[in-house]
């Protein structure tokens, strides 16, 4: 004889107990929830147009600014 076995969703509901994962929804209106997915933990939009001038304009004076720095001091005239 087969043995008697419990329905899939029975033994998954179970699996998730057990393991202690929750299977309430996030709660958006509580203040420890932010909207998830992609490029929603940015503090700026990627999608603006203009943003790719600005994102390399910044990050080539942060890379070219110590060798400005170092150009500068080199050359300019000690008194």
């Amino acid at each position: 004889m087969l043995p008697v076995t419990r329905p899939a969703t029975a033994a998954a509901a179970q699996l998730v107990a057990r393991r202690a994962f929750t299977t309430t929804r996030a709660r958006l209106s509580s203040p420890y929830h932010y909207p998830e997915g992609p490029l929603s933990n940015l503090p700026f939009n990627p999608r603006k147009r203009g943003f790719a001038i600005k994102y390399w304009g910044f990050m080539a004076t942060g890379f070219g600014l110590p060798f400005a720095i170092c150009v500068w001091q080199n050359n300019h005239p000690a008194k």
